[in-house]
């Protein structure tokens, strides 16, 4: 994900990373070369001249722009649901590490709290890993034990499979009279919202937009833009080019744009941050529990993730 200082407003005019343009100029320079034949041959394909005015391309172009901004709000949804689930996963790992360190009954425990912070972090990078589809060994072999790397490892749903071994810990925790048991109730609380967390994302993944309302939407973008050209000849001559160009740029892209944040959780300039995140919410739980990591221990991507 792009992060970025407010800029100012002439020099966000040229800002290039991050945008959609790079991947919308083949299709510009196309129209572009398709108004140049259209101006020059003044509307006429074989002898027959395209009867178009501006007027039914301004009406359409309005009612596309609605559909449009229906498509952006669909996905921009997507989008902000993902980002509220990952950040009441951030406030539930806090109050997870919170209760491991200070719910005991003033005993000696055996149970290991770095060991559940350690299963928490894992937790939070395989969920990671599930949602892009990426291997998650390497960062599961940095904060699982053997035992537990062998378990984890040989599942397909890790992040489930990792919220059992936590709640394995606190029964453990309970049996050996640590805590009791409107504590461990407490603690199953926020395992609840934890699997309310990898569901709300699962959702997000599995379930896109319908397949046929996005290709009627792309379809219909295309035909109008192809058709702008002969409905702008007569009134603009060689200023066609230009205009046709500005109008599609903004059709185009804003489709462009809701195709890459409607996934919200893959590696494009526009989705999730959740390398960022997810080290984020690793560092919090650390300092929690009364440790450092260094900028040397834990690479942050903040500009690009």
């Amino acid at each position: 994900m792009i992060i970025r200082k407010k800029e100012h407003w002439f020099k966000m005019l040229f800002v290039w990373h991050g945008s959609v343009l790079p991947g919308l100029l083949p299709r510009l320079l196309l129209l572009f070369v398709l108004s140049l034949g259209v101006v020059y041959l003044r509307g006429v394909i074989f002898s027959f001249k395209i009867p178009l005015n501006p007027a039914p391309l301004t009406l359409f172009g309005f009612v596309l722009a609605l559909f449009l901004g229906f498509r952006n709000n669909a996905s921009y949804d997507r989008f902000w649901e993902g980002r509220k689930l990952w950040g009441a996963l951030l406030n539930t790992a806090r109050s997870l590490t919170r209760q491991a360190l200070t719910l005991k009954n003033g005993k000696e425990s055996n149970v290991s709290v770095p060991e559940f912070v350690q299963l928490l972090e894992a937790f939070i990078f395989a969920l990671k890993h599930q949602l892009r589809g990426t291997d998650a060994y390497e960062d599961l072999k940095e904060r699982l034990n053997e035992d537990q790397l062998k378990i984890v490892a040989a599942a397909k749903y890790k992040p489930a499979v990792i919220m059992r071994l936590l709640g394995e810990w606190v029964q453990k925790a309970k049996e050996e009279g640590s805590i009791d048991s409107i504590q461990q109730a407490r603690f199953d609380e926020n395992f609840d919202k934890l699997s309310d967390i990898v569901g709300g994302c699962e959702r997000i993944v599995s379930t896109p937009l319908p397949y046929s309302y996005r290709v009627l939407l792309h379809r219909t973008v295309y035909i109008y833009c192809f058709l702008l050209p002969f409905g702008l000849v007569d009134s603009l001559r060689w200023f066609t080019p230009l205009i046709v160009v500005f109008v599609a740029y903004t059709f185009v892209a804003f489709e462009a744009i809701a195709d890459e944040i409607e996934e919200p959780f893959g590696t494009e300039a526009n989705d999730l941050a959740l390398n960022t995140m997810s080290v984020m919410i690793e560092e919090t739980i650390h300092e929690m529990a009364g440790e450092h990591i260094t900028a040397s221990e834990k690479v942050k991507q903040t500009i690009i993730d």
